[in-house]
């Protein structure tokens, strides 16, 4: 008999059984798709529903956005610089055979190693000239990059043949010059480091042929074209030997870069190039050599977010009108819950639930409509971002969905969500629900 009686009293005292959370779920879920009796607390509702789900889809979209411009940058770079660049600390050069740089080239990640020598000068094509940046490379440089995927023309990457020294310029750079793909003799006067310059003649204060440095430069045929203003209208690519010639730097290097071996940890080989450079070389991967281009983007993309939140949160503010209007429509039905064994914490949850139910329903509509729209700009290339084709990089906009982007966004109206909810029922349920 007695264990009659405790099975009895450990039911719920709800007719339909259950926990309290599920009993707030289940009133809460009926209160959100019934019909109200008052129809604007219906459209309210739905108002709400819809402003979260349009803020949870402007989000998606926008940030997939930022991804895809932000990806469109690093895969342009990524044919022109290296996989990872090693640089002095202090000075612009530091000796080729250093042993520590000896010591990184061994390592038997390391598929490919290039000495570069890189300074100012100044370009002279007819009477033209402009102020350059002369990278001279070693002729593995065409393993180490993607080179051969950005030369346009009809010759091919070639830094030197016998005696004769090639220049291949940038594409903005051959347009403000004059030159062309084949140009005639392209002089280089680096700056004179050593001796004493005679302010009388400005011209003694750069190298020139008559120090035995033949500083001029001939066509292979070709330009390249990174797409990028940065190397494009700046970047002459020329052999080591040349360089080291003109800025006088014998047995001296600005730069170390490597490649390494298909299928090796990226993260892993780096620390350890970091752990054998020391303090004495900076060690910088493709995204940390353009560290001020990805900042900007970074930048841009965090404060498009913050001010979609904001809007996120005043679609919100339909959220606490809803609940509001919903504790008033509902303070007959809050005595029969009573009645029926609910207490005033579950009361509670049922509309604090209801206020996550409108945005979690919201989010999910929104972000599978952004996700379609996503998917629409990767596939048909729907806004375009000029007239005429060919005009800029690409010709639609880019679109790249990373997956933490789209759990951000949801946390993010979960949280909105929660504080739009908390506040009506926790301010005015207290009055209202007494």
């Amino acid at each position: 008999m007695t264990s009659n009686n405790t099975r009895k009293s450990n039911k719920s005292p709800l007719p339909w059984g259950g926990t309290g959370g599920r009993f707030s779920f289940y009133i809460a879920r009926r209160y959100l798709f019934s019909k109200k009796s008052t129809n604007v607390i219906n459209i309210i509702s739905g108002i709400s529903m819809l402003g979260v789900a349009l803020a949870s889809m402007a989000m998606v979209v926008t940030l997939s956005v930022f991804n895809g411009f932000s990806d469109l940058v690093a895969s342009l770079f990524t044919s022109f610089d290296p996989q990872i660049e090693i640089t002095p600390t202090e000075g612009k050069t530091a000796p080729a055979d250093d042993p520590v740089l000896t010591s990184i080239r061994e390592l038997p990640e390391i598929e490919v190693a290039t000495e570069c020598v890189e300074d100012q000068a100044l370009a002279v094509y007819k009477d033209r000239q402009a102020m350059v940046t002369v990278k001279g490379v070693e002729d593995n440089f065409e393993q180490l990059s993607h080179i051969n995927n950005i030369l346009q023309g009809n010759g091919r990457f070639e830094l030197h043949a016998a005696e004769l020294q090639y220049g291949i310029p940038g594409i903005r750079l051959a347009e403000v010059l004059g030159m062309g793909y084949k140009y005639d003799t392209l002089f280089i006067y680096a700056p004179r480091r050593v001796g004493q310059l005679d302010v009388n003649d400005p011209e003694d204060g750069f190298v020139r042929e008559s120090d035995g440095n033949a500083p001029y430069l001939y066509s292979p045929g070709v330009v390249f074209s990174v797409q990028q203003s940065k190397y494009d209208s700046r970047y002459i690519l020329t052999s080591i030997g040349f360089a080291r010639r003109i800025f006088d730097q014998q047995g001296f290097l600005s730069s170390l870069e490597l490649r390494l071996k298909p299928g090796s940890n990226f993260e892993a080989v780096k620390s350890r190039i970091k752990q054998l450079a020391g303090t004495k070389y900076n060690v910088r991967d493709r995204y940390e050599q353009q560290d001020d281009t990805f900042s900007i983007m970074k930048i841009e993309k965090l404060v498009a977010y913050i001010f979609l939140t904001f809007i996120l949160i005043v679609a919100s503010f339909n959220v606490i009108g809803s609940l509001s209007m919903l504790i008033i429509d509902k303070r007959d039905d809050v005595s029969t819950l009573r009645a029926l064994g609910a207490n005033d914490k579950q009361i509670s949850n049922i509309f604090l639930l209801e206020g996550w139910l409108i945005a979690v329903i919201g989010a999910v509509i929104g972000i599978l409509i952004g996700l379609l729209l996503c998917w629409l700009q990767q596939t048909y290339g729907i806004i375009a971002l000029g007239q005429s084709e060919g005009s800029f990089v690409v010709n639609a906009y880019p679109v790249s969905v990373h997956p933490w982007d789209i759990v951000i966004v949801f946390l993010t109206v979960m949280a909105v969500s929660f504080l739009a909810a908390w506040y009506p029922v926790h301010h005015f349920s207290r009055r209202l629900l007494s």
